[in-house]
């Protein structure tokens, strides 16, 4: 908990939900999305419709589902589908926002949640793809969350699990992804990022409250773009806390 009565979660949730729009489609994973996805639900985005990687879709999130296949996944939902139909409303191009995490990212956002080390005999494995790769190859935009470190954002990664813009300008439409498809915004407990419109290299464009520039620029281990103005994110209401505390995660599972 910070001194200013949130902790670092709170925050994290708080910024990943305002930059959910009303009335569009979004591609929920469990966990934090979850939460941001609820938080908008309630706050500014009554239209907002989740999509979860086991069918459910347009479901209301009076209750926090513990998995994409829980049964509060299709609560009041529009459509209760499977896991193809699920990937196959990404792949015509009807699914706005894609919410995505990973162990490491690098500089053009591309993601591993496979393995640290060599392949064949990684330190650690990790759970994989899961529906990563397809959100990330198919939405319009992705937004990732992540612990801003510099063992989680490398120059190289380990294993390149879902694309970003993979070597810079035009290799995802060379790769065969649709055009005008990537990553949008990476969202840290310390920061906001976007991608450079031209270099497609990621961009520092927001402080999260008590943060510094240089504070970031430390903890990035690639050589990261700074926009010329950077934001102020606001810190959570106290509106966003007592939803978050109170209705949507009254039982701390995450927060």
């Amino acid at each position: 908990m910070t001194e200013n009565g949130y902790s670092p979660n709170e925050l994290l949730i708080c910024v990943a939900s305002r930059l959910m729009e009303d009335g569009t489609t979004a591609f929920i994973g469990t966990g934090i999305p979850m939460l941001a996805a609820s938080l908008a639900q309630r706050q500014h985005a009554p239209d907002l419709m989740p999509i979860f990687e086991f069918g459910g879709m347009g479901a209301r999130l009076e209750r926090l589902p513990l998995a994409v296949g829980d049964m509060w996944t299709f609560h009041r939902g529009l459509i209760a589908a499977g896991i193809c139909d699920a990937m196959e409303f990404a792949q015509l191009g009807f699914v706005d926002y894609g919410f995505l995490g990973g162990a490491q990212i690098d500089a053009y956002g591309n993601l591993n949640s496979t393995v640290i080390g060599e392949q064949k005999h990684p330190k650690v494995r990790l759970p994989g793809s899961g529906g990563a790769n397809d959100v990330g190859s198919c939405c319009w935009n992705t937004i990732i969350l992540m612990q801003h470190s510099k063992r989680r954002f490398l120059e190289k990664i380990d294993f390149l699990t879902t694309p970003g813009y993979l070597t810079g300008p035009g290799a995802r439409e060379q790769a065969g992804l649709p055009a005008n498809t990537g990553p949008y915004r990476v969202v840290t407990n310390l920061a906001t990022l976007d991608f450079h419109p031209e270099s497609k290299r990621m961009r520092l464009i927001g402080l999260n409250p008590g943060v510094t520039k240089d504070q970031v620029i430390e903890e990035t281990g690639f050589e990261l773009l700074v926009a010329d103005s950077l934001a102020q994110n606001a810190p959570p209401s106290a509106e966003e806390l007592r939803l978050l505390r109170d209705e949507i995660d009254k039982d701390r599972f995450y927060i």
